[in-house]
């Protein structure tokens, strides 16, 4: 085919690393709408093409090759990227080149740029609801444990912030631990929670040490009946990392589980389970990357180009039927309008929703108007 026929978009999504098999189901994700795109025809009429390059989950490397995808193959549009520090690399390279990034990864939130497009939970999304649940089941003394970088910091500041207007909200122990951490570092931050027995412990320990968190935890003889996980990042793509044993009852908020009972849901799995069999799942981050490729296409259709200042109105206020719901960017901050969902883990590796918006919410990374138990983000039960 010419290349007047061609779409090119770059795609930055790792396959080794800490973080990659995050990132290999963000790529499922991307590869799966374009294949599905390409098969009905393209985008435009033109054959949608992706420029895909390794970052080894190495922000130094997401922004050279970044720069690379810009100037070197002339794309104008990226997606990928799931850690904040990663984003944060490719940032000042596409507003060099008045480029955009899609990026797939519910993150931290306090950002904007024009030249990206969130496409993850901002804060007002995942965090709240999650501490609402928590709270009201267990009590609001919390145990914080994450990764050493942006996202578990920032977000352990929102959650803090959120725990202490709850009634007894404490703060009893907060640990941080490297990406490349061992087993016995996790075993002794659960020593530590078993000293000093909080409700909950609240992780945002993300990649490969995920299941260090669960099995020390699990080994410990600790019960999620009474004392629960919380994570927003913690997909089933973790659960069946770590066993399913060590994940079953602990509890995410996320907007998209792969037991979501939506017609869009049960499409795209069709599709996935014919590319991929049984033996892999979905999670959070296959889906936003296979509907920010949908997102990017709508707008290309109307925009008849991927030109920042062409595509970038037609992105703005662009709604979609994903695999969770409606979605749609946010004319404003360009951040997603999400479905949150509060999920505990089972004995199968998914996900049991026991809580869910009853409409989308609206993005607000800067958690200007949020507050805990705020009407515009409580969840109801959800229908069985």
């Amino acid at each position: 085919m010419s290349q007047s026929h061609t779409l090119k978009i770059g795609l930055l999504f790792s396959t080794v690393g800490e973080t990659a098999l995050l990132e290999s189901s963000q790529l499922r994700g991307a590869l799966q709408a374009i294949d599905e795109l390409n098969r009905k025809g393209g985008v435009g009429g033109r054959e949608l093409v992706p420029v895909q390059y390794e970052p080894e989950s190495n922000a130094e490397k997401f922004r050279a090759l970044a720069e690379c995808l810009l100037t070197q193959d002339n794309v104008n549009v990226i997606f990928g990227g799931y850690t904040s520090t990663s984003r944060k690399a490719m940032l000042p390279i596409v507003e060099k080149y008045n480029r955009l990034l899609f990026y797939p990864q519910q993150y931290e939130g306090f950002e904007f740029s024009e030249h990206i497009v969130y496409g993850g939970s901002a804060p007002n999304q995942n965090g709240v609801q999650l501490a609402d649940y928590l709270t009201s089941q267990f009590g609001a003394r919390v145990y914080m444990v994450g990764s050493r970088y942006v996202y578990p910091y920032e977000c352990n500041r929102n959650m803090q912030e959120l725990i202490l207007q709850y009634p007894g909200g404490a703060i009893v122990g907060e640990r941080y631990l490297d990406l490349a951490g061992s087993y016995a570092d996790f075993e002794l931050v659960i020593n530590d929670i078993k000293k000093k027995r909080p409700d909950f412990i609240f992780s945002t320990v993300i990649g490969a040490t995920v299941p260090f968190l669960y099995q020390a935890y699990t080994r410990a003889g600790l019960d999620p009946e009474k004392m629960p996980i919380g994570s927003l990042n913690t997909s089933e793509t973790e659960i069946a990392m770590m066993g399913i044993q060590a994940g079953c009852g602990h509890i995410t908020s996320a907007p998209y589980f792969q037991s979501v009972g939506t017609p869009e849901n049960a499409a795209a799995l069709q599709v996935f389970r014919q590319r991929y069999g049984d033996a892999i799942t979905t999670d959070m981050n296959w889906e936003a990357a296979y509907y920010q490729i949908y997102l990017y296409a709508m707008a290309f259709e109307i925009a008849g180009s991927d030109e920042f200042n062409r595509i970038i109105p037609e992105l703005r206020g662009r709604e979609f039927i994903a695999p969770q719901g409606r979605i749609q960017i946010n004319a404003v901050n360009q951040h997603t309008g999400l479905n949150p969902r509060i999920g505990r883990a089972n004995e199968h590796g998914q996900f049991t929703i026991l809580r869910e918006s009853r409409r989308m919410v609206p993005p607000d990374p800067y958690m200007a108007t949020q507050a805990a138990g705020d009407w515009v983000t409580k969840l109801t039960a959800a229908e069985r």
